[in-house]
């Protein structure tokens, strides 16, 4: 008998013994084969079939479970969804089943997705997905829902059940070649097999791989991003000195985890230069600053009220005020009142600190080169009706303070949304 099924479960270290688990069962092979292994590791195993009575034999399918739960002594949930149109079918029905697992489940609940299933799902992304991501697979773990099977193959998974004597139903449409998932199961993953018999857990484990160098790559991309000021715009220039794996995945994360070409780099630092990236995206290189955007500029924050102490949220920025404390820049002379946080509107001048003279904002963020739509997002704190502190620009001259100051109030603004 082949126990293949059962060390991959137990080697996963994704089913505890004594812990809660619910175990998605449609009837097929593979999760029969699971809620086995589930109960013989020591699991406080339950079931959740969803039937979605889209084809002649769920019905079957249901009576199925049914009867197995019951001969296994095994709580189980039933749970009859209609999908709406449009789209993929399988993708929204798997999205109803995880969506039904999440609410349902007391702790994870489990898939039976094995190294075929990983094997396939790597071959369809490679052909569809542009980027390294899509040679990552399946995560044995997201979130709460969990993949012990993936370390077996369905064939061994087919062995281990006749071992057990455990029946399975078969899904007539994991044959049926409308579907892209049986193309790549039937065509393209039957032909590997002719060059090696391992093809399978080959492409599984490669995933595998994978997947923990891009967990390396992507510590070090958010690093490197912090070190670019964390966006949402970061310099070219400064981009250009990581090296390429870095670049690529510090643009990924700032075009909102979906991957761009590497044509960006090559956007001039002069003047204002865009590539369209499609689906509304567009990179904008603006004196030598890259931002990504869909939309025009938006309007601007409402102003906030910024007691002293305390901290308030404009726009994407929160704001801190200290008194004594740590800040960006130190200011004093501020009325002892509650301060106010705006965005800058125009005709806004200041005199900053070692200037000599005062300074238009709309001048200001030229010099500084702060690209038109980011603008009307920075903070502009000011007292009394004065402008105090630009955020990361300029402390206005009057205001400047010493940390020894007795009046002194530390500044702060960093981004929490992008």
């Amino acid at each position: 008998m082949s126990e293949r099924a059962l060390e991959a479960a137990r080697e996963s270290g994704l089913i505890a013994a004594d812990a809660p688990l619910l175990v998605m069962v449609s009837g097929g092979g593979d999760s029969v084969c699971l809620l086995d292994v589930a109960l013989r590791l020591g699991a406080r195993a339950s079931a959740l079939h969803v039937n979605y009575e889209l084809r002649e034999g769920s019905g079957e399918d249901e009576r199925f479970v049914r009867e197995l739960c019951d001969a296994l002594g095994m709580p189980l949930r039933v749970e009859r969804v209609e999908l709406g149109e449009g789209g993929n079918l399988q993708e929204r029905a798997r999205d109803a089943r995880y969506a039904l697992a999440e609410r349902l489940a007391e702790a994870d609940y489990a898939a039976g997705h094995t190294a075929s299933d990983q094997a396939e799902t790597v071959l369809y992304r490679l052909a569809v997905s542009p980027g390294s991501r899509a040679l990552h697979g399946m995560e044995p773990r997201r979130g709460r829902l969990v993949r012990p099977l993936l370390g077996a193959t369905r064939d061994e998974v087919r062995g281990y059940l006749r071992g057990r004597g455990l029946a399975w139903r078969e899904d007539p449409s994991n044959a049926d070649r409308r579907f892209a998932r049986a193309r790549v199961r039937h065509d393209v993953l039957d032909a590997l097999r002719q060059l090696s018999p391992s093809a399978e857990l080959t492409i599984a484990r490669t995933a595998a791989q994978l997947r923990d160098e891009a967990a390396l790559l992507d510590t070090l991309a958010g690093e490197a991003l912090d070190e670019l000021g964390g966006g949402p715009a970061i310099s070219l220039a400064d981009l250009r000195g990581k090296p390429l794996a870095v670049r690529r995945l510090v643009l990924r994360r700032l075009a909102g985890d979906r991957p761009v070409p590497d044509e960006i780099l090559d956007l001039d630092d002069r003047g204002t230069k865009s590539l369209d990236l499609g689906d509304g995206l567009r990179a904008v290189a603006e004196y030598g600053t890259l931002r990504f955007t869909r939309a025009r500029e938006t309007e601007p924050p409402a102003p906030v009220a910024l007691p002293v102490p305390g901290r308030a949220r404009f726009g994407d920025w929160e704001v801190e005020a200290l008194p004594g404390g740590p800040g960006e820049v130190i200011v004093a002379g501020l009325g002892g009142g509650t301060l106010r946080v705006r965005s800058w509107r125009d005709g806004d001048r200041l005199r900053p600190v070692g200037l000599g003279g005062t300074k238009s904002l709309q001048d200001l963020f030229t010099d500084r080169k702060v690209p038109r739509a980011l603008r009307r997002g920075l903070p502009v704190v000011e007292a009394e009706g004065q402008i105090v502190w630009v955020a990361g620009l300029a402390v206005a001259e009057r205001f400047a303070a010493a940390e020894d100051d007795p009046d002194a109030v530390g500044l702060s603004a960093r981004l929490v949304a992008r």
